[in-house]
């Protein structure tokens, strides 16, 4: 057990300095008049998880890992509702409940962040806001039926600590199945899901393979928590009677994980600049726009500047954009005060009344700079 505190609890101190680095990088990014929902929602995740971790450590020290599984049922006639075993595992099923609901309202506040997130990161493109719009209804929808299944899978509720007659294995909240199928698989589909948004922009991008691949690092980070929900599903099932402190512990591991998945993207860009600045990072800025023939314009060649007028991903820039120095901020920045430019996300033409908009993201500034650089007379 005191392993476990240990480990439990400097999970949870580096998960705040995580979460204090994302919030600094908002600060110094776009200032806390423009921090979002998400940033909000992240600080909520804290105090969350914290009391995730305070359950989990009530499990094994206050009530030595005892709930009301692993008990034949000559043990549960025997046992008096006097006794300190008894009192240890009603607690300790009390416990267990409220550590699973605490668990998947943790998830589900990471899952909101992201798709908070990945709806600035699409902003403009239009074809991208549905699926945006499908994000959030698929995590409200899930969380509900999750609760749902953690609330009214064992009715009434007092049967969830009830230790004599045997309740059954749905009323047992340590290693109820009902509990762990339903959250692994909701907490499997909206990962999926999430993943699969940016997934068409980066496969699109025009970038760099060290760049593509430190995008695909950040945004396929749901996987390794995909894999930590299964393998805390295997281990609660294969248990036995340490089934109660295996529910704990792994709740605080894939957790741990999913809040560092859900600020890397956040602190990265600060990071890279820092590296930048200090001349530990090699970028790719000379290259990206001169040398590249898909941004490289040609002096008074209308026809080619027409051809090459097209709409291109947030992720499809130059290497002085998204993630470079110039513009850490514009894939950041809300884009409540201007309105994006109406586009898709396909190849074709978009309106020329957006060259001038700067409320599209990283999209419309680029665009703008590389015109003036050439002197086109139709910016």
């Amino acid at each position: 057990m005191s392993d476990f505190v240990t480990e439990a609890f400097t999970l949870l101190a580096v998960a705040i300095v995580i979460i204090c680095l994302r919030t600094a990088a908002r600060w110094i990014m776009v200032g806390p008049r423009n921090f979002q929902p998400d940033d909000y929602l992240m600080l909520l995740a804290c105090v969350v998880y914290g009391l995730e971790t305070g359950a989990a450590y009530m499990v094994g020290a206050w009530f030595q890992g005892l709930a009301n599984n692993a008990m034949t049922d000559e043990q549960r006639k025997a046992l008096s509702p006097n006794s300190k075993e008894y009192r240890l595992r009603v607690g300790g099923s009390k416990v267990q409940v409220t550590g699973w609901s605490l668990y998947t309202l943790l998830l589900w506040l990471l899952k909101t962040c992201m798709a908070v997130f990945y709806s600035r990161l699409t902003a403009g493109l239009i074809n991208m806001r549905v699926r945006i719009h499908i994000a959030y209804g698929l995590i409200a929808a899930t969380y509900i039926a999750t609760v749902c299944s953690i609330l009214f899978g064992c009715y009434p509720m007092h049967k969830n600590w009830q230790i004599h007659p045997d309740p059954g294995n749905y009323c047992q909240p340590a290693v109820s199945k009902i509990d762990i199928y339903v959250t692994v698989v909701l907490n499997v589909v909206t990962d999926i899901y999430l993943i699969s948004i940016p997934a068409p922009m980066l496969f699109k991008a025009r970038l760099r393979w060290r760049e593509k691949i430190e995008l695909l690092v950040l945004f396929s980070g749901g996987l390794f928590v995909m894999m930590a929900g299964i393998l805390r599903c295997v281990l609660i099932l294969t248990a036995g009677a340490n089934g109660a402190e295996q529910a704990g512990s792994w709740a605080c591991r894939e957790t741990f994980v999913a809040v560092v998945i859900g600020n890397i993207p956040m602190i990265y860009p600060l990071l890279r600049r820092v590296a930048r600045h200090a001349g530990l990072y090699l970028s790719t800025r000379g290259s990206g726009s001169q040398s590249d023939p898909a941004y490289q314009l040609s002096d008074g060649d209308a026809s080619g500047y027409a051809k090459r007028k097209k709409f291109r991903h947030p992720l499809s820039l130059p290497a002085d954009s998204q993630w470079n120095t110039t513009s850490d901020e514009q894939m950041m920045l809300p884009t409540s005060r201007q309105q994006p430019p109406t586009c898709t996300a396909g190849d074709g033409d978009w309106d020329t009344s957006s060259h001038t908009s700067h409320g599209g993201g990283i999209k419309v500034i680029h665009e703008t700079i590389v015109h003036s650089a050439n002197k086109d007379p139709g910016v």
